[in-house]
């Protein structure tokens, strides 16, 4: 049975920058109290007119070319996304026509923050059932556009991005050792954007009360947050008999600090074995893990043949792990 490598990884950020101090100016807010609170400084901004496929097709385009993949070996396209193009076609077909993949399936994967993860386990899946070979899987989000600005609880937490990984299938032992996730529909409203579906259409009403854009209970997301990624990074390593200790590094989702370290403080591993990088992004949902990655690769933190933990949790309630040797 074939496994699913990492041949590739690449990422897009907006070149717009909005710090601490522009959202003081905006919000009652200061950049003590976000610092402190989230450990996020700036973030990036797309453009008004930008979608999610415009950030996503440059990040898959540096993933192809990191891993040699020429676009019409690609055979299943998969994208994380809770801000997608539109409701259809879906964001992946938009990549996939952009990147001209014209042999390749392509569909969402909507489950907000965990998208990305989600999007891995199904690639694996699908390579290890022998019905794919060559999977591209982004995270891309547009944040900025569902956010209520007058909002200061939400609006200082969130950026734009996009991530990609190209996986194939190998003969090797390498790749993705664990993929799991997991949901709880019964806690929806602690973390929704409830505007825009079937549900709630868009009216003038709508929209003017901003009933569009994000809300979040965030006091009841911090605690299930960290106790299902602790859970769900604790099953990855039991499925595979490894111990925090074998761990080269962990890439958790980057919503919170304080949601980083008490994850760590329950999996019982130093701080320091967390990446971070939401300082410069902040929590770019279903982009901020393969961004991430990326990052961690480029910075030499990890390199072939090591073991890397992900883990997400996002709205839904959805959360997620990946164990994977490089």
């Amino acid at each position: 049975m074939p496994h699913a490598i990492i041949a590739g990884t690449g990422r897009y950020l907006p070149d717009n920058i909005l710090t601490n101090h522009d959202l003081e100016k905006m919000v009652q807010t200061s950049n003590q109290w976000i610092v402190e609170r989230t450990g996020i400084q700036e973030r990036r901004i797309a453009g008004k007119d930008v979608s999610a496929s415009d950030l996503a097709v440059p990040a898959a385009k540096k993933a192809l070319a990191a891993a040699g993949v020429a676009p019409e070996e690609v055979d299943l396209i998969l994208v994380g996304t809770s801000t997608p193009d539109m409701f259809f076609p879906s964001t992946a077909c938009f990549v996939q026509a952009k990147l001209g993949c014209v042999n390749a399936a392509a569909f969402d994967m909507l489950a907000a923050c965990s998208g990305w993860v989600y999007g891995m386990s199904v690639a694996n899946a699908f390579i290890r059932g022998g019905q794919h070979k060559t999977v591209l899987v982004i995270g891309a989000e547009v944040y900025s556009h569902i956010l209520n600005w007058e909002d200061r609880a939400t609006c200082v937490l969130f950026g734009d991005g996009a991530g990609a990984v190209v996986l194939k299938a190998s003969d090797t032992a390498d790749g993705i050792l664990a993929a799991n996730i997991f949901s709880d529909g019964s806690k929806s409203e602690l973390l929704f954007a409830p505007g825009g579906g079937s549900r709630s259409r868009f009216t003038p009403e709508l929209v003017a009360e901003k009933r569009y854009t994000l809300a979040m209970v965030g006091n009841s997301t911090f605690k299930i947050a960290v106790k299902m990624m602790a859970d769900a990074a604790t099953k990855a390593m039991k499925e595979n008999n490894v111990t925090p200790a074998d761990i080269k590094l962990v890439i958790p989702h980057q919503a919170n600090l304080r949601i980083i370290n008490a994850v760590a403080k329950q999996l019982g591993m130093p701080e320091e074995h967390f990446f971070s990088n939401l300082q410069k992004y902040g929590n770019t949902a279903a982009a901020s893990i393969p961004i991430a990655l990326d990052e961690a690769l480029e910075q030499g933190l990890v390199a072939k043949g090591d073991l890397v933990l992900m883990v997400t949790f996002g709205g839904g309630f959805t959360w997620g792990s990946l164990l994977v040797r490089l």
